[in-house]
């Protein structure tokens, strides 16, 4: 009984989280053509800064209707979330510039997959974390 609770929890946060991170990847992928497309400012740069963007709308939105817990102040809370984002900001920049430079795809391309892989890093670290202060 109680793994089929945590499950339908498992799966109805997922499907919010989901709903998040697209209106984050839409901030995040718009700002990155701006950036780079439209500025001429390097990819990888503008990469960093539409992330930086998008994990910003990603927190707000997650707070609101995904991972909630009343045992961390918000200081607490944004650092954590911020580190699990920064390490997300690594894969993404890794995985845009591998298939960017080394596979020759256009990086607007390329992100469309490193944001694939950093999404399942970012909600199963995000998930471990409030599983583990909820926990206390």
């Amino acid at each position: 009984m109680m793994k089929k609770i945590l499950e339908n929890n498992l799966i109805k946060q997922f499907i919010k989280y989901f709903g998040v991170a697209i209106v984050a990847f839409i901030v995040n992928y718009v700002s990155l053509y701006i950036f780079s497309d439209i500025f001429k400012i390097n990819y990888i740069i503008s990469n960093i800064i539409s992330f930086i963007f998008g994990l910003i709308v990603n927190y707000v939105l997650s707070k609101k209707y995904v991972f909630k817990s009343e045992k961390l102040n918000k200081k607490t809370e944004f650092i954590i979330y911020a580190f699990i984002g920064i390490i997300g900001l690594f894969i993404d920049t890794a995985v845009l510039w591998f298939f960017t430079d080394k596979m020759h795809i256009y990086h607007m391309i390329s992100k469309i997959i490193s944001t694939g892989i950093t999404f399942i890093w970012n909600f199963g670290a995000r998930k471990i974390l409030y599983y583990l202060i909820d926990r206390k």
